[in-house]
């Protein structure tokens, strides 16, 4: 609303203008400029878990045949439970030795660690829980992220675009009104905003092995879109 009215004023709706010199350029047509703001809420019907396993070796050679057989295992398992192989994607695999430091020597390795993480993604939340379950029984032991988020996000995200177009248009005409005035046609529009995100992250960092207690209770909640949207409109003076 601020800034609608400091435009208001930037186009001598708003008091006597003083005498402008000639050389000074000429004011242009006065303009209404209103921001306007939408939302609207969305439950969260995927998520995206990133399952990780991590082993240590004696050498590079042995930490990484471990590694890849308890990975596998944990892919086999994870298509077992339907998710497909578009839906599985490996995210990093790093192989790093593992130093001893002692005091005026040189680090000393005494191993090695491998690390696979695999980003599943899951379309249905009931089968969140039972994935995680059979992954950490399987092997995995590196839980680094959950997110959910909605397979409807940009339709949600244009209807609140249409929400703030109208908020914005409905403080405009009280402007112009407000200056004696009408507003006339819409001159520019523009949009701006966070992308949207997956939302409520939540990291886990599991060390759980097979046998172990099973997964906390998880709840998707719901995720709010925003939008701003910036207008500008010509103002109509009344005669």
């Amino acid at each position: 609303m601020r800034t609608a009215i400091a435009r208001l004023v930037a186009g001598g709706l708003i008091g006597a203008a003083p005498a402008v010199p000639a050389q000074s350029p000429s004011v242009g047509p006065p303009q209404v400029v209103t921001i306007g703001m939408g939302e609207a809420h969305v439950v969260p019907d995927r998520a995206t878990i990133m399952i990780g396993v991590q082993t240590k070796g004696p050498s590079a050679e042995a930490a990484v045949a471990d590694n890849s057989r308890r990975q596998r295992a944990v892919i086999d398992t994870l298509r077992a439970l339907g998710l497909t192989q578009s839906q599985i994607s490996t995210t990093g695999f790093t192989v790093s030795p593992d130093l001893r430091y002692s005091p005026n020597q040189p680090p000393r390795v005494t191993g090695y660690t491998v690390s696979n993480t695999v980003s599943a993604d899951v379309r249905r939340l009931d089968d969140v829980g039972r994935i995680l379950e059979a992954a950490i029984a399987k092997g995995a032991n590196q839980i680094s992220s959950l997110r959910f988020y909605s397979s409807k996000a940009d339709s949600a995200r244009r209807a609140a675009m249409a929400e703030a177009v109208g908020n914005a248009k409905g403080d405009a005409e009280v402007l112009a009104r407000a200056a004696g005035g009408s507003l006339g046609s819409l001159l520019e529009m523009s949009t701006m905003g966070p992308p949207i995100r997956p939302m409520m992250e939540m990291r886990m960092t599991a060390t759980a092995e097979a046998g172990a207690a099973p997964m906390p209770p998880i709840e998707a909640g719901e995720q709010t879109i925003s939008v701003t949207v910036t207008t500008k409109w010509a103002f109509v003076a009344n005669r």
